[in-house]
């Protein structure tokens, strides 16, 4: 952004990926750890000149989308016509993603070697109350008498000491640091959230063709994910209880891939079939303005996993919001400052979407001439996102608790919403405009 060019920015990350400074062959076999970016990060990606590196590596737009659930009561089936673009989501491999923030970053930077430091922070400590009030010196007090100019000036600012035995002073921290935050630690920042009774096991299988298409199914112990990677792989995301995830985790190859296709399949109840109350909505909501064009889609079952050709992870889920994204000369952005339940792909683009909104907020700090960790300044950033965060958070963890539970009446309510998401057009419009990151609220907004 023009307006923060000249800032001095550290980036302090011992990650050795870091180190990259290539495109990723697109030949490789993908990495389990794969995030689906939303048209919203995108945009956000080719304002900022990253996109187009990751196009030079591997990615997997997707047009269309189906929900369903065990008991075979209702689907929903999504699709980018519905909303009149292109495209719903695009799966990309972790590694690309942060590859091509660094390749950007390079093509900006003469001196990148400079600006990251492989290291590890050990503490910070903020300017005290009274340091800040005694900056200025006063007419009894004069420069000469025992603080040089920078002493008094490294007074008002963050002292963050490293690993390596370095230390740097910086007018605003930013802890992108994950869901287990020193930074957030540091800074005494309190969070509410839980554990919940779930894991989720994450990996790449292959097919005998492309797979176009997102599919997600509600099982008893959690939803299973197929996401198309590109070529004829897809990304697994699979939640189910620890010591399910542990059992799928140590199963043989054959015996995994078995189970998969029997969760995406048959398994654990029938498909959905056209019944009378499908002909009756399809026809009661024919009139609700211009019928979406997934309205009229059939129930398709999934392409077979043939194998699985990555390294099976499984990790906990847990959901967490910190209760402030600021202080003065700090913010906090994704998942150091919220942690969401992973069923619908979107924690990392509440995460973007914080930098985005932090970057805004930022040049607008400079472009005025204030100073870019004052707390008036990082609040506007903390009262935008945190509606939208919360928002988001609390929708994921009603879906988590609703489809967790397998209760005759709540299946037939379940049921109902599955139809109603399915032939009411602008109920489906608005929860596909919510979920690529077109409007922060999911209901009519």
């Amino acid at each position: 952004m023009p307006l923060t060019k000249n800032l001095r920015v550290a980036i302090i990350d011992s990650n050795p990926a870091l180190k990259s400074r290539n495109y990723l062959t697109k030949s490789s076999i993908p990495d389990s750890r794969v995030s689906t970016v939303t048209p919203a990060t995108i945009s956000f990606f080719k304002d900022i000149g990253v996109w187009e590196h990751v196009q030079q590596q591997r990615h997997a737009f997707f047009g269309k989308m189906q929900v369903w659930d065990y008991t075979g009561l209702g689907y929903t089936r999504y699709n980018a016509k519905d909303v009149g673009k292109e495209y719903l989501g695009c799966v990309v491999e972790n590694k690309v993603l942060c590859n091509s923030l660094l390749l950007r970053l390079q093509e900006e930077l003469d001196d990148i070697e400079n600006v990251i430091y492989p290291t590890r922070l050990v503490s910070l400590t903020f300017p005290s109350k009274s340091k800040q009030a005694g900056m200025k010196p006063t007419s009894s007090e004069p420069l000469s008498a025992g603080h040089s100019t920078e002493e008094l000036h490294r007074s008002n600012l963050v002292k963050l000491d490293l690993s390596d035995g370095r230390s740097l002073y910086s007018k605003l921290v930013i802890g992108a640091d994950g869901s287990k935050s020193n930074v957030r630690q540091i800074a005494g920042i309190k969070t509410t959230g839980w554990n919940y009774p779930q894991s989720a096991i994450i990996c790449t299988v292959e097919h005998v063709m492309e797979n176009d298409c997102a599919w997600q199914r509600f099982l008893p112990s959690g939803p299973i994910a197929l996401l198309p990677i590109g070529d004829n792989f897809s990304n697994i995301v699979w939640t189910m209880s620890p010591e399910e995830s542990l059992r799928h985790k140590s199963m043989s190859p054959e015996e995994f891939v078995m189970s998969v296709n029997r969760a995406l399949d048959f398994g654990y109840g029938p498909h959905p079939r056209p019944n009378a109350l499908d002909h009756f909505m399809e026809k009661f909501f024919s009139g609700t303005g211009n019928t979406a064009a997934s309205t009229k889609e059939s129930f398709e079952v999934p392409p077979k996993a043939t194998g699985v050709v990555s390294e099976r992870m499984a990790f906990p889920l847990s959901l967490m919001h910190s209760h402030d994204y600021v202080s003065k000369r700090l913010a906090l952005v994704g998942d150091a400052a919220h942690t969401v339940h992973p069923l619908a792909g979107q924690g990392v683009n509440l995460g973007f979407g914080d930098a985005a909104a932090l970057a805004k907020v930022i040049a607008e700090g400079v472009s005025v001439g204030s100073d870019v960790g004052d707390l008036t300044l990082l609040q506007r950033y903390e009262k935008d996102r945190k509606a939208a965060n919360v928002a988001m958070t609390a929708v994921l963890d009603g879906f988590q608790k609703i489809y967790s539970v397998d209760f005759g009446p709540l299946n037939v309510a379940r049921a109902a919403a599955f139809h109603g998401a399915q032939y009411i057009s602008p109920l489906k419009r608005n929860i596909i405009s919510f979920a690529m990151g077109d409007t922060k609220w999911p209901i009519f907004s």
